[in-house]
C-alpha cells in the first residue's frame, strides 16, 4: 500500500464523516508513501515476514480497540468471513511480505513505483472477475503504456544499471495483489459494509491470523539466526529504535489508521477521486528515499515511471456521458 487505491470497489456511503475526506485523503498519500521508507528501515534488523506479521498485528489491535471504544462489532455473517479469508491475502499478508522482501533487493523509491501498477492490475481484475463490463479501448492502450513503463525501469537490455529483476518483480506483484483484493471485495462484499470499522477490522483481524500462522512457520526454518519469531536477527548492524519504531509506524499508522482512512475515503467519495490517491504515493516514496537514503532513480526508470503512472491516470478515468439528441 502500499496502496489498496485504485480498486474499483464502491462501497456503502455512510453518514457525514467528522473528518473531512480531504484530510484523509492527504494524510493517505503521506503514511503510504512513508511506508516504502519505514520498511527499508525495518530491513536493518527484521525480516519481510517478521515485519509483515508486525504490522499486520499492530494494525488489527488498533482498529479492533477503536471498533470496541466506538461500540461497533465485528461481522457476524459467515459470508463476510469466507470472503474476507480471500481479501486480507490480497490486501494485507502478500503485499505486506513482498513490499519488504523486494526491498532487499530495490530501493524505497523504487518499491513506491511498483505500488503504482495497482489501477492498472485493477482494470485486468476487473476483466477476470466482472466480465459484464466492457473495457474502452483507451484503457487498453492505457494497459499497454503501463507495461512499456515497467520494461523501461526494468531496462532486461541491459546487463548493468538495471534494478533488480527479482526485486522489482516482487513490488509489481505486491501492486497488483491490491488490485485483485479490492475487485473481490467490489464484487461479493460491496453490499455487506456496514460502515464505520466493521469491515477494517474483520479483515485486518483475518490476515494477523493468517501472518502468525505464516510467522511460525517461517522461524521453524530460521531459528538459527532468529532467536525467537519477533527478535532481531543476531546478525543485525546499526543501534538505534529505528527498526522497532518503523513497524510501530507501519502498524498503527500505514496500517491501522490508513486502512481506516481508506474505507472513509472511498464511502465519502467513491473509487474514481478515492483512487487518485495511487499517484501521489511515489512522489512521497521517491522524495523521502532521496532525503533520508540518498537514494536515486536513473532516467530509464524516471521515464518508466512517468509512463505507468500516466497510464494509471488514464484507466482510472471516469467514461464520458453519451451526448444527448
Amino acid at each position: 500500500m502500499e496502496s489498496g487505491a485504485g480498486s474499483g470497489a464502491e462501497l456503502t456511503p455512510v453518514r457525514r464523516q467528522r473528518v473531512p475526506w480531504q484530510v484523509k485523503f492527504g494524510s493517505l498519500a503521506v503514511i503510504w508513501g512513508a511506508s516504502f521508507l519505514f520498511m527499508k528501515i525495518g530491513l536493518r534488523w527484521f525480516s519481510p515476514v517478521q515485519i509483515a506479521t508486525g504490522r499486520v498485528l499492530l494494525g488489527a489491535a488498533t482498529v479492533v480497540l477503536l471498533l470496541h471504544l466506538t461500540g461497533g462489532r465485528l461481522p457476524r455473517s459467515w459470508h463476510v468471513w469466507r470472503h474476507l479469508l480471500v481479501v486480507a491475502v490480497f490486501l494485507a499478508s502478500v503485499p505486506f511480505v513482498l513490499f519488504p522482501l523486494g526491498e532487499e533487493r530495490v530501493s524505497s523509491a523504487l518499491a513506491g513505483i511498483g505500488n503504482a501498477i495497482t489501477p492498472i492490475a485493477t482494470v485486468l481484475a476487473t476483466m477476470a472477475m466482472v466480465p459484464s463490463e466492457r473495457l474502452p479501448g483507451r484503457r487498453i492502450l492505457a494497459i499497454v503504456v503501463g507495461f512499456v513503463g515497467v520494461a523501461l525501469i526494468a531496462q532486461p537490455w541491459e546487463s548493468a544499471g538495471q534494478p533488480d529483476l527479482v526485486g522489482f518483480g516482487l513490488t509489481l506483484i505486491a501492486g497488483a495483489s491490491y488490485g485483485v483484493g479490492w475487485t473481490w471485495v467490489r464484487k461479493y462484499l460491496a453490499h455487506a459494509d456496514l460502515g464505520g470499522l466493521q469491515l477494517p477490522a474483520a479483515l485486518l483481524t483475518v490476515a494477523g491470523g493468517q501472518m502468525t500462522i505464516v510467522l511460525l512457520a517461517w522461524w521453524a526454518f530460521h531459528r538459527e539466526r532468529f532467536s525467537a519469531p519477533w527478535s532481531p536477527a543476531v546478525d543485525a548492524t546499526g543501534g538505534g529504535a529505528g527498526p522497532i519504531l518503523s513497524i510501530l509506524a507501519l502498524g498503527i499508522l500505514g496500517t491501522g489508521l490508513a486502512y481506516l482512512f481508506q474505507f472513509d475515503v472511498f464511502r465519502a467519495v467513491g473509487q474514481q477521486v478515492g483512487s487518485l490517491v495511487t499517484y501521489l504515493i511515489p512522489i512521497v516514496s521517491v522524495g523521502l528515499g532521496y532525503a533520508f537514503l540518498g537514494e536515486r532513480l536513473g532516467p530509464w526508470q524516471v521515464a518508466g515511471a512517468a509512463l505507468v503512472l500516466g497510464a494509471a491516470v488514464a484507466v482510472t478515468r471516469p467514461r464520458r456521458a453519451p451526448r444527448a439528441g
